[in-house]
């Protein structure tokens, strides 16, 4: 391919991804690259309101921002998991809280301990199985359910690892901050209407035009114009995969509304008869929104369902989204690297937007071409890209799989529809794996960790057929100690934190 080093970035589009991208190059590789990005207020940005995973801390960290300047710049509160309610049936709860459940002994994970203690609980007292009683083992469940925070990385009484967290933010306001660090860095900013797009005889982009006639050129063109794709898509044509027959949700109004009391440090996804809605609070508002299958619920239904679940008084009009799940076959392609909505799209269920961007960066930065652009560089990049995107698809499709709920509309109902439907192999593997032997393996990069697929498969309501025989090697009185000594540690060490909202006044 082409020998041309590579010097001149293009980025088109700003928004969150945008400036994630122009930030951390220019952070990485100074004066090596001249980056220009190009923003427009007809490509717009989502910029409803994030909520994130743990990995964004490594994100901010590399680039130098302080997570006490992260908080005051971007109006963040902190995020422990994900409160899922009526997910599996209606009127039922559980989370899938960050970092570890209980502690592990040798190779065997702590879940098989606890369910071999579950199956002796129910053999002597007839009780029936108690899924649960699970979360009494998770740091953060118990610190969250409390409304409770503060960033202890360890607790040594019982060796087990501290609170794991991630944030809400405003992600205009980040967005922002990563604007005027950029530019700082020496990153130029254009805004402009692009009109059209110029390719080289290979079919790579040479330029773009402005609706004025101006012309930027580049050597390497990142798109992350959104859903509007105006590179990767509408110039280089490359094909999107389209996962809606196993994520049949194609629609989302988004609304932001007062903050109320308490702070609460987790997102809160709650199922309805054709989607779900989401909760994520901000210092000054909290964000809203509705996830909806458009063959089960109207958009006027879906305005009137959100607006009447809102904790607090509405801070603007509801604005609508459409999407389609899936992604990009190419996320690279000729000069042209996808990053953001340009690239796919996963519904927030697990908060993982931002993470992909994040992911799409890091991964360009380690295949960064230096003498020219290689097919070994696209390939690989985009091998890693489809296997990420995989993996998290099949993880969402495990909440909606996974129901025993009465779904509106009967078999027709979209409930109905996801139980019945086929899903990948990949996934019917974990869980029929985990359904017999209480076992989950994952591959050494997967983004969710075993205890997050046993938190949503246990939520989900699997009750595994059996465990590890190591746990046999332990007696039933060393057992119980070992669980209630964990359960002692974690409620005396959230007892001593501050509330959430009394951590976030300190920062």
């Amino acid at each position: 391919m082409d020998q041309t080093i590579i010097k001149n970035i293009v980025i088109v589009g700003g928004g969150t991804s945008g400036w994630m991208t122009a930030a951390m190059l220019a952070k990485l590789f100074k004066t090596q690259l001249n980056i220009t990005l190009i923003e427009s207020d007809t490509i717009g940005t989502i910029g409803v309101g994030e909520a994130t995973i743990p990995p964004l801390q490594i994100f901010n960290s590399v680039l130098g921002i302080s997570e006490s300047d992260f908080i005051k710049a971007t109006q963040a509160t902190y995020k422990l998991g994900i409160k899922f309610e009526n997910w599996h049936q209606q009127g039922d709860a559980y989370m899938h809280a960050f970092g570890n459940v209980g502690r592990d002994l040798g190779f065997t994970s702590f879940h098989h301990y606890w369910l071999s203690a579950q199956a002796n609980c129910s053999q002597q007292n007839q009780s029936s199985f108690n899924a649960n009683d699970f979360w009494q083992y998770s740091l953060n469940y118990q610190a969250a359910k409390h409304n409770k925070f503060q960033p202890i990385q360890s607790i040594a009484q019982a060796q087990m690892s501290g609170i794991t967290h991630a944030y809400h933010f405003d992600a205009s306001l980040y967005a922002n901050l990563l604007r005027q660090y950029s530019i700082q860095r020496g990153v130029t900013r254009i805004e402009g209407t692009i009109t059209s797009t110029q390719l080289t005889n290979d079919g790579s982009i040479d330029s773009v035009t402005f609706q004025n006639g101006r012309c930027i050129s580049g050597d390497l063109f990142i798109d992350c114009s959104g859903f509007s794709a105006l590179l990767i898509e509408k110039a280089l044509g490359v094909e999107y995969q389209n996962w809606q027959h196993w994520l049949p949700c194609d629609s989302a109004y988004a609304v932001p509304c007062e903050s109320t009391s308490p702070l609460t440090p987790y997102t809160k996804a709650t199922a309805h008869d054709a989607g779900w809605q989401w909760r994520i609070p901000l210092q000054h508002r909290t964000g809203n929104g509705i996830v909806y299958s458009s063959k089960h619920m109207s958009d006027e239904q879906a305005k009137q369902h959100l607006l009447a679940n809102l904790d607090g008084k509405p801070l603007a009009e509801p604005r609508k989204i459409t999407f389609t799940t899936g992604r990009r076959v190419k996320q690279w392609h000729k000069n042209c690297v996808a990053i953001g909505l340009s690239s796919g799209f996963l519904e927030p269920l697990e908060s993982t937007s931002l993470h992909l961007v994040q992911s799409a960066i890091i991964r360009l930065t380690k295949l960064f071409p230096r003498n020219g652009i290689q097919a070994q560089h696209i390939d690989e990049f985009n091998r890693q890209s489809q296997t990420e995107f995989e993996q998290i698809r099949d993880f969402i499709i495990l909440h909606y799989h996974l129901n025993a709920k009465q779904s509106a509309g009967g078999e027709h109902g979209l409930w109905q529809q996801c139980r019945d439907m086929d899903i990948p192999a990949s996934l019917q593997r974990k869980i029929d794996l985990f359904s017999t032997t209480a076992t989950v393996f994952r591959h050494q990069d997967e983004l969710f960790t075993e205890a997050a697929w046993i938190q949503v498969m246990l939520g989900q309501g699997i009750i595994p057929l059996d465990y590890h025989p190591l746990t046999q090697a332990v007696s039933q009185v060393d057992l119980t100690d070992y669980l209630s000594n964990i359960r002692k540690v974690i409620a005396t060490t959230v007892n001593q934190m501050p509330t959430h909202e009394a951590y976030i006044k300190k920062c």
